[in-house]
């Protein structure tokens, strides 16, 4: 028997395309299928790229651990994770140390809850993965004229 949450084997995915619109300032709208935020790179109109980054790590890691329990069939009446995150002084300013700490209220005996982390860390959140150093990278980029405008 597999565990709660285990993969189901599927065809690969495509890949995934986002698209960010300048708007002013350090400013962007980020469309994606699920919707439109602000990403905004003083933190005032929208979370930063980085705050969007830890938002993304603790989402990942919420949704496997919410997933598994309640594929479990434990009774989950309510779930926060909180992030923390700390970067290093100097630019790139990257995370060195990251602290998640999940409160789950309901009847859930501890144990499930500490392996379901270890499950979504070990196997399951794509954010975490992601953020692993063998990442094949690339970029590419285009410069277009500017528009004209007619009289």
């Amino acid at each position: 028997m597999s565990e709660p949450g285990a993969p189901v084997a599927s065809e690969p995915r495509p890949p995934m395309t986002l698209e960010l619109a300048w708007t002013g300032g350090l400013r962007f709208e980020a469309h994606s299928k699920g919707g439109v935020i602000t990403l905004d790179g003083d933190g005032k109109a929208g979370p930063s790229p980085v705050q969007a980054l830890g938002l993304a790590l603790a989402g990942c890691m919420g949704a496997d651990v919410i997933d598994i329990l309640t594929k479990g069939r434990f009774s989950v009446e309510a779930m926060a994770v909180r992030f923390e995150g700390e970067r290093a002084p100097a630019d790139p300013r990257r995370f060195v140390r990251i602290s998640l700490h999940v409160r789950v209220r309901g009847l859930v005996p501890p144990d499930r809850v500490e392996r379901a982390l270890q499950l979504s860390r070990e196997r399951y959140c794509s954010v975490w993965h992601s953020l692993q150093p063998d990442i094949e990278f690339h970029t590419s980029f285009e410069v277009l004229a500017p528009e004209t405008r007619g009289p």
